[in-house]
């Protein structure tokens, strides 16, 4: 089969769904206007309530949920063939992961910009909320602490990628200071800095070799460095870092996808691997473990933080979350689609495919899926005529960009997480966002350092999947009691939730069956998958009960629910 040649067919489908089914769940199901308040305009306060063009707010949630995640769960998830894993990304995107990233952007941005966790405090009880947002802060504290080994890894294992990431920060912060300080227009400037960042990219290497002592840094030290900077990404105006850098990264991201898509398309390569391989040796079952193995490449929890977390916060008019919620879960799912077709159809051969899959081990380790991706990816922008060695770096500093957004955003989630919980319990000390964002970042760092070279973050990794759909279920669980309320159509997103929900809850307790034979090593997984499922468990049977009891009785259909 031809790698070209399917993804021409997925793009095809994503551009129809985004054309029909994104246009009816604007228009029937959640009846957006124009002319509807925002929390942007009603809360404004520079910090992190601020009305923002959509296409640089675009370019913000894109980067945001575009982290490294879609990359390794497909490059992981194509060891069971070729053809579940493109099924997936593509129906699931289309059908669950943009509708719930569409979802929870409109019920956020019409509940104050308020989380997801917070809402169902409002929609659900208020015991759901301590419950939920418990989860949300559990997940969270995984992923900061996770992706902050991915970057110091890359960091140590790619040199070159050090130099062009801090200047695109320089960048950013300049960029952010002529356009909100100097009232200068972002586009035009945008461009020039990047510019600058695809030159600093042809300069790692030559900058690397000037400076060896960088790539003797250690990753442990990268950790609390990178973590450190997290810090202050997260209590920063959006305005003069968080929106201009993912502004500058969704031209990266989008600048890759393209590269990629044109060297796919000149190169044509066939895919190496095999259509279906339903029992590679040490794997689990694919039903389920393929839905939770990809996540963020087709639905992904996460995804819902960042709309009602940062994304709510600076939505400039209601109609923007359709090509914002649902079109950046899109190009999230497009940039699936080229992590699977690099780790199937960037290898020279089937024989040197099967090397590399041989078994669940040789496949399922953070570098060997990172490299995956990187070289297959590397040779797709080779064909385009740029040296390897380049090809490589832009394929580092694309990754380290995508994780590096989602680190920056996640933090400024806990900080809002933290806040809204301690708000709610009088905890006034740690509304501040310095305080909440302080406890955020040592919890991570606490995690990271209980292990090795800063690799802590690892022990709990196994349960991000899982937790991550579980989220998701919920999500859309929610949005089906507010839309059921106020006289609008469930199935849409009800569906869905049934869907993820169950066989993430089945996976989930097959893990849970292996942790608990090795209890002895796996304690701290099999201890805090439980509390995970009971706590899921709990939300969804309560939000089940409030379905059947509410169907009948509803609300006339409105715009603006009060919170």
């Amino acid at each position: 089969m031809n790698a070209a040649l399917l993804a021409c067919l997925v793009f095809i489908g994503f551009a129809l769904g985004y054309r029909y089914y994104s246009r009816f769940l604007a228009r029937r199901v959640f009846a957006l206007r124009a002319d509807e308040s925002v929390p942007s305009r009603d809360y404004e306060d520079g910090i992190d309530y601020l009305p923002t063009k959509s296409h640089v707010l675009w370019g913000h949630h894109f980067a945001s949920v575009a982290g490294a995640a879609p990359i390794v769960g497909p490059a992981i998830a194509v060891i069971w063939g070729w053809l579940p894993a493109l099924i997936w990304v593509t129906l699931g995107t289309l059908f669950m992961g943009a509708v719930h990233d569409f979802a929870a952007l409109v019920i956020s941005a019409r509940h104050r910009g308020r989380s997801i966790g917070e809402i169902a405090g409002h929609v659900m009880a208020p015991h759901i909320r301590t419950l939920f947002l418990l989860v949300i802060s559990l997940l969270i504290w995984v992923v900061l602490a996770v992706f902050a080994f991915i970057i110091g890894t890359l960091f140590h294992s790619t040199p070159s990628s050090i130099f062009p990431i801090n200047v695109q920060i320089i960048i950013a912060m300049l960029l952010g200071w002529l356009v909100y300080r100097r009232r200068m227009a972002l586009f035009g400037p945008s461009l020039l800095g990047y510019a600058v960042l695809l030159l600093a990219i042809f300069y790692g290497q030559p900058f690397a070799e000037a400076f060896p002592f960088i790539g003797e840094i250690s990753v442990y030290t990268w950790v609390w460095l990178l973590l450190l900077y997290s810090f202050a990404a997260s209590v920063l105006p959006v305005w003069l870092l968080l929106q201009p850098r993912d502004y500058l990264n969704s031209h990266q991201l989008v600048t890759g996808l393209v590269v990629l898509s044109a060297g796919l398309i000149v190169l044509h390569p066939p895919v190496v691997a095999p259509v279906f391989n339903p029992n590679p040796e040490g794997a689990p079952s694919m039903i389920p473990f393929l839905f939770v193995t990809i996540a963020c490449g087709a639905i992904s929890g996460f995804h819902g933080l960042v709309s009602s977390g940062t994304t709510s916060k600076q939505l400039a008019c209601m109609t923007d979350a359709r090509p914002i919620g649902y079109g950046g879960m899109l190009a999230e799912g497009m940039l699936g689609l080229m992590a699977v077709l690099a780790a199937t159809a960037g290898f020279a051969s089937s024989s040197e495919w099967w090397s590399h899959y041989e078994s669940w081990g040789a496949a399922n380790g953070l570098a060997a899926k990172l490299d995956a991706f990187v070289s297959g990816g590397a040779t797709f922008v080779a064909s385009l005529g740029i040296p390897v060695e380049s090809a490589r770096t832009f394929m580092a500093v694309m990754v380290i960009a995508f994780a590096a957004t989602s680190l920056d955003t996640g933090a400024r989630i806990q900080r809002l997480v933290i806040a809204e919980l301690a708000d709610a319990y009088g905890v006034r000390a740690l509304t501040n966002r310095f305080a909440a964002g302080a406890l955020g970042i040592a919890a991570a760092l606490l995690l990271a350092i209980t292990q090795g070279g800063g690799k802590g973050g690892l022990a709990l990794w196994p349960l991000f999947g899982t937790t991550n759909q579980l989220v998701a279920a919920v999500t859309l669980l929610l949005v089906s009691i507010w839309l059921q309320r106020h006289g609008r159509p469930v199935v849409y997103t009800l569906t869905p939730m049934l869907l993820v929900g169950s066989v993430t809850a089945w996976a989930m307790l097959g893990n849970l069956v292996d942790y608990y034979s090795n209890f002895t090593d796996l304690w701290l997984l099999a201890l805090s998958g439980t509390l995970i499922l009971a706590l899921d468990v709990w939300i969804t049977l309560e939000g089940l009960r409030l379905l059947l009891r509410e169907r009948g009785s509803v609300k006339p259909a409105v715009a603006q629910a009060p919170f």
